[in-house]
């Protein structure tokens, strides 16, 4: 790859925080999204519920929590929020069965919910909001994951109590119905565990730059009202840009690279590069070194960074295609970022080599945006350009670019 230099740099890495910017979910979507789990969390807690006396709370985790979420790629596809339905206690004589039963029942005690209530999973509730709509963009579902919490203290408040080596205190016990235990054993403690909450602590925490810790989680980002942040860390771009490229190039595949696993690889792999381009580079260059293998099987295993036990790759062995889909698109997300770089002869060029790895509609988001912020710095005499072509801060006022013709 070639050395560029500050100003082309500059001009990079503008492009690539606009685009991860491009594939944010819109800030009135997304306070839609919070407002319709808020309103499932009060109507699971009223007075009237039998859950209540156990103080469930809907909280958000996966990538609404980490602030990796992006819009979906596949008209067919609608936003998919995941949610834990967390209860401090539950009833003594519950199984696992029970408990998800339970909140089963009480969804389908309101009409509202029973008409969205979508078919028993392994794990959760999905509610399918806006399922008949003609516009695909309005479409979102809910994945409800009922759980119940050991520690006693609410998951709100430990987070921010407790440190990385300390996430453990933050894991749940979570149904599921495939495991052996499901229908007899009443003691939650041993429930299949899951801890969401403490990968998040451990996700912020590698999303920290040097010395400066990245505030990513405000106190109400676990709880009640996570915070809308136009403002992102390297490494959450990287993630949203990364999941960009899976989906277009494999667009629906079941088989598909699993965005836990590209987030966590992508998360090892960063280096606290402060932005997102020499965080990009770096993580594509780097991710593949953080797949162990295991000595006599050669067995690919990316571990799940707070319970070292769970190996995130593990469907890769029963369906070896996804192995097979996971390296090829490392390899061409490498490739594409590189060309994108060495790609010479202006704006108009670069637009164009970002159209097939990452969509024409986002891409032109991406240069809209630019061109917007290079107005309004030319309205404040700042925008510049070298004799290289650069975008700048030295050499002589350049004409507006639409993006649209030659360059």
């Amino acid at each position: 790859m070639r050395e560029l230099t500050t100003e082309e740099h500059k001009q990079f890495n503008e492009i690539f925080e606009n685009l991860g910017a491009s594939l944010d979910v819109p800030e009135s979507r997304y306070d839609e999204l919070v407002s319709s789990y808020q309103a499932v969390g009060k109507f699971l807690g009223d007075e009237s519920s039998p859950l209540a006396p156990y103080k469930p709370e809907i909280q958000p985790q996966g990538s609404f929590l980490l602030g990796t979420m992006i819009t979906p790629v596949n008209e067919n596809d609608d936003l998919d929020i995941d949610l834990v339905c967390e209860l401090m206690e539950k009833h003594p004589d519950w199984t696992a069965e029970n408990l998800k039963a339970k909140v089963g029942e009480r969804l389908k005690v309101s009409e509202r919910y029973k008409k969205l209530l979508d078919e028993e999973g392994r794990r959760c509730w999905t509610l399918l909001y806006r399922k008949n709509s003609e516009n695909a963009s309005d479409k979102y579902h809910l994945d409800i994951l009922p759980c119940v919490n050991n520690e006693k203290t609410r998951l709100r408040e430990q987070y921010f109590s407790v440190s990385v080596g300390q996430v453990d205190k933050l894991a749940l016990r979570i149904t599921d119905r495939e495991l052996s235990n499901y229908k007899y054993e009443t003691d939650s403690s041993k429930w299949l565990k899951s801890n969401p909450f403490g990968y998040a602590k451990w996700f912020e925490d590698r999303c920290s730059v040097l010395t400066r810790r990245t505030v990513l989680f405000s106190e109400a980002k676990v709880g009640n009202v996570p915070a809308y942040k136009e403002k992102k860390s390297p490494l959450q771009r990287v993630v949203q840009i990364l999941k960009r490229h899976r989906d277009l190039m494999f667009n629906g595949d079941e088989n598909k690279p699993i965005s836990i696993i590209i987030t966590t690889l992508a998360a090892r792999a960063y280096n606290k590069e402060t932005d997102v381009l020499d965080a990009l580079v770096n993580v594509v260059n780097s991710m593949e070194r953080y797949i162990e293998r295991e000595p006599n099987t050669g067995l690919c295993i990316v571990r799940n960074p707070v319970n070292p036990d769970e190996n995130f790759a593990d469907k890769w062995v029963e369906t070896p295609q996804k192995q097979l889909n996971f390296f090829a698109w490392l390899k061409q997300v490498n490739q594409d970022v590189e060309q994108i770089i060495e790609k010479r002869g202006g704006l108009q060029l670069i637009a164009e080599s970002m159209n097939k790895p990452f969509g024409r509609d986002v891409v032109q988001r991406t240069f809209s945006a630019i061109a917007d912020n290079q107005r309004k710095n030319r309205d404040n005499n700042v925008l510049r350009a070298t004799i290289t072509g650069a975008l700048g801060t030295i050499g002589t006022v350049v004409k507006a670019h639409t993006f649209h013709g030659d360059e």
